[in-house]
């Protein structure tokens, strides 16, 4: 019988880190929940880590999450799920502090790669998110050590202006039409239900989107690109690192 997508409760509250849910199949060792807090990875995010608490007294730790072609989020377990969990309630509880690491940096990457190609024509062709930095590859002429401080420069004024944060859904077809949504090369954004999430940074920018961000510009902190590579003739990674926002508890 067919399992039913998983609810993602993440895209309704980038803050959700604690959810009840029933525990809906096993494979593999791992579980399918019917809804679920866990990130399950992309776009340069990976996925959440954290535990499920089970009815019967049992708590496993979930070390990752994958979601399959169905939209069924799988929750790597350690030890491994058992099939006699099926049916069983379940609170659900991600590490929140790298949740919110990586939103952090999420964010940040929107805002550097909206300025890299309002600028200066550069599309994003990688990421990776980190919780202590995060690295992004553009594929940008003409690329040198004053343009990354021209894009650092450019990229704090807007993370000190604290600009809000939100996400909204847009029918597929529109999104077709509306190449300013689309910023990588290589990976299309998820669509669900005919519909694609678009996350605004208010006065500043819209993008496509299915990961978890900040509520503001003002929780970013400062951005530094402290490194840079060249990736070929024209691709160009940068790794940068966020300062914690005035009066963040460091």
């Amino acid at each position: 019988m067919p399992i039913r997508a998983t609810l993602r409760l993440y895209l309704q509250d980038d803050d959700c880190f604690e959810a009840d849910a029933t525990v809906v199949a096993v494979r593999d060792g791992a579980i399918a929940f019917d809804r679920s807090c866990f990130y399950p990875g992309g776009g340069g995010q990976p996925p959440d880590a954290g535990e499920a608490r089970l009815e019967d007294g049992v708590t496993i730790a979930i070390a990752s999450a994958s979601a399959d072609g169905d939209g069924v989020i799988w929750h790597a377990c350690e030890p491994a799920a058992q099939h006699d969990m099926v049916g069983q309630r379940a609170s659900l509880c991600i590490d929140a502090a790298r949740r919110r690491a990586l939103s952090r940096y999420h964010t940040v990457l929107h805002v550097l790669n909206t300025i890299a190609l309002r600028d200066h024509g550069g599309l994003i062709t990688g990421a990776q998110i980190g919780v202590d930095y995060s690295r992004i590859d553009f594929k940008i002429e003409d690329f040198s050590a004053a343009l990354a401080s021209t894009l650092e420069a450019k990229a704090n004024a807007v993370l000190a202006a604290n600009h809000a944060i939100s996400a909204r859904y847009v029918p597929e077809e529109e999104f077709r039409e509306r190449g300013d949504l689309l910023r990588t090369l290589e990976v299309a954004p998820p669509v669900v239900d005919g519909r694609v999430r678009v996350v605004a940074i208010e006065g500043f920018d819209a993008q496509a989107c299915g990961g978890t961000h900040a509520h503001s510009t003002a929780e970013l902190g400062a951005l530094s690109i402290y490194r840079t590579e060249n990736k070929g003739r024209i691709n160009k990674r940068l790794y940068v690192r966020l300062d914690p926002p005035e009066g963040a508890m460091r």
